[in-house]
Formats: C-alpha cells, sequence, structure tokens
C-alpha cells in the first residue's frame, strides 16, 4: 500500500509553544507571558465590534477597502499597497509561500521569532540561522550568509524576545545591499513602542523588495481578534493577494481593527504607559542583579546568571501568581520575558522579585 507522506518541510516543524494561561491553584493569575495590553482593547473597537455582531450573517468585503483606507490614512500609506491577513502571522505565510519553495533559502536571525523557521518549512524551503552581535540583528552576518538559494530574510525590529533595536541606518544598509532578488521582510510587530522609527515604512514604499509587517495583537490590544497587515511594493501585494482566501478577515475583525486604528489618543497612551513602566521595570531588574537590555517592545527580558537561578526566580514570581514566558528555545535558557504591565502590575513583579532575593539572602 502507498504511504500518504507530507509535503517536504513539514514533518520538520516543531509545534509553536504559546505563553501560558494559567497556574494551578491560582485564581487570580498576572498574565504577563504574551506581551497583551494591559489596557486590553481600545474601547472604539468593542463598541464597533458589538455594532458588527449585528450584521454577522453577512459576508465581509472580500478587497479590506474600509481597513486599508483607515491604515493608509493613519501610517500615511497608500491603501493599495496594504494586504491584511490573521494576524502578521499570515502576511508572513503569504510571502513565504509566494515566493520560496524547495531548493530555495529563507535567513532569520538566531534569536528571531519561531515562528520564522515554521514558516520557511510550511513553504518547503530550508531555513537558515544566522548569528547576532550581543542579541541584536548583525548586517554583516547576513549579508555573509546570503547565497544564490537566498529568497527572503526575515526579522523582527525591535526584536523579539530581546527587545533589541537595529538603528534605522543600518536597516536601510541591509536593503540596499541584499541582491535585488532577495525579499527583506522587516516585522514590525512591536514597532509602535519604539519611539522614531517608522519600522521600515519608507524603505517599503522606496524599494521594490521590501515588505514590512504590522499586527493589531500588542499596541492595538486585539489579540484575541488575530488581525494583522503588511506593506510593500504592488508587484509583492499584488502576488501576494492571489494567494490571500477571499474572506480571511470577518466583520467582526475588520470593524475592530479600522477602530482601533484610528483611535490615535488611546494608543498615544499606551505608548507612554509602556515607556513609564519599562523604565521602572529594567531599572529594579537590573538593581536586583537580573542583567536586560534596553528594550524598545512592551516586555523585558531579564537574564539570570545561571538557569537555577531563573527557575527559582521563575517561581517565585509564580508563587505571587505571576505568569511569565521562559524563552530558552530562543537561545536564552537563563532567560525570563517579562511583559511591561500597568503600574500596580509593575509593583507586583518587582515586590515578588524583590521578596525573592531577601529571602535567598537570609
Amino acid at each position: 500500500m502507498t504511504r500518504i507522506t507530507p509535503q517536504p518541510g513539514i514533518m520538520d516543524i516543531a509545534l509553536y509553544q504559546g505563553g501560558a494561561s494559567h497556574l494551578a491553584g491560582v485564581e487570580d493569575v498576572l498574565k504577563l507571558s504574551s506581551n497583551e495590553n494591559p489596557l486590553g482593547a481600545p474601547p472604539a473597537a468593542i463598541k464597533a465590534v458589538s455594532e458588527a455582531a449585528l450584521g454577522m450573517h453577512r459576508y465581509p468585503s472580500t478587497d479590506h477597502a474600509g481597513l486599508r483606507a483607515a491604515i493608509g490614512e493613519v501610517w500615511d500609506v497608500e491603501p493599495e499597497r496594504v494586504i491584511c491577513g490573521v494576524g502578521s502571522d499570515e502576511v508572513l505565510q503569504f510571502v513565504t509561500q509566494a515566493f520560496s519553495g524547495p531548493g530555495d533559502e529563507i535567513l532569520y536571525t538566531e534569536h528571531g521569532f519561531s515562528m520564522y523557521p515554521i514558516l520557511a518549512n510550511m513553504a518547503g524551503a530550508t531555513p537558515v540561522c544566522v548569528p547576532e552581535d550581543d542579541r541584536v540583528v548583525s548586517v554583516e552576518k547576513i549579508l555573509a550568509a546570503v547565497t544564490d538559494r537566498t529568497r527572503i530574510v526575515m526579522f523582527a525590529n525591535p526584536a523579539n524576545p530581546t527587545g533589541t533595536l537595529l538603528e534605522m541606518a543600518e536597516v536601510a544598509r541591509l536593503a540596499r545591499t541584499l541582491p535585488r532578488h532577495v525579499i527583506l521582510v522587516i516585522d514590525g510587530a512591536y514597532v509602535e513602542f519604539a519611539e522614531g522609527y517608522d519600522g521600515g515604512l519608507s524603505l517599503a514604499r522606496e524599494m521594490p523588495n521590501v515588505l514590512v509587517t504590522r499586527t493589531f495583537s500588542k499596541i492595538y490590544g486585539l489579540g484575541g481578534l488575530r488581525i494583522g497587515w503588511g506593506y510593500g511594493a504592488p508587484e509583492l501585494i499584488d502576488v501576494m493577494t492571489r494567494i490571500r482566501q477571499p474572506f480571511n478577515l470577518s466583520v467582526i475583525q475588520l470593524a475592530a481593527a479600522e477602530a482601533a486604528v484610528r483611535d490615535t489618543a488611546w494608543v498615544r497612551d499606551c505608548v507612554v504607559l509602556n515607556a513609564d513602566q519599562r523604565v521602572r521595570l529594567t531599572g529594579a531588574l537590573r538593581q536586583l542583579g537580573l542583567a536586560c537590555d534596553d528594550s524598545h517592545a512592551n516586555f523585558v527580558l531579564a537574564r539570570a546568571g545561571s538557569v537555577a537561578e531563573a527557575d527559582a526566580a521563575e517561581a517565585a514570581l509564580n508563587a505571587d501568581g505571576i505568569l511569565v514566558r521562559r524563552v530558552a528555545g530562543y537561545g536564552f535558557p537563563e532567560g525570563i520575558r517579562i511583559t511591561v504591565g500597568d503600574a500596580d502590575q509593575t509593583g507586583r513583579v518587582i515586590a515578588a522579585l524583590t521578596r525573592w532575593r531577601e529571602e535567598a539572602a537570609a
């Protein structure tokens, strides 16, 4: 009997592991494991969802015209160069599926988002991991890794789980030095938290081989609805649109995202809160002897001196009902990624870790 076999690369995929949501025996869990917005979704989006629910028996638009227009208005981009997906993950899937396959290579960096090699394997391409320099993406090492088989280079900026940022001048140097047949994908899931950085939109406007992606899951607090978008040259968007499912976003998703992106005052409040508490959390972690880089995202990666010390710190946080994210799979077995919360939540984290240090020293 002939065996049913999957396409090449699929069995090389390690299942994605999301942040934990529950602690056994704890009802009031503070979830700081998934980089969610502590303020939740904007009220305008919640209202839009309620109103859109009355029309859920209708099929959504296939062109996402209303949402693309809103994105264009807020971010000063051409709506016809915007593509929307089920989270930015789906937009990343569009580009890997459309422009790579067996025999091709997709480059990503050593501490990069774990979906990148998964997406490469889904397309049958070969994922190639490129080293970083002290947890920062290295342009020189990426360029040295490019071969005739390279089709896509993808990295997040700001990076996850490190929170580090590659300066715009370096991003531009990478884009302009890559061979023209290589697509540079700049994943901007956390770009709204990085002051003075446009996430590569200006490069994507100028260069035909640059694609930027964004998500509504982080700053906009819509992680539970899964909405994202990408911006690039018309020829890129045209090809990707041909493999996009016509009804990939529901009326609920479209309404919520359009309302959220237009609520710029609410977003600004979230940015200010995050910046204040990020500085507070970073300073406290360093005082407690946990190393961390300056973060440009809505989380901080604390690095303990050993795996045992990280285990003890996580246990102390869990004992206080606080969930954080261990990131051994990203190359940091001693790492603890902590989402930046509001003032009370940040205080709770600092208090738990302070007690842990004091008890250890007693």
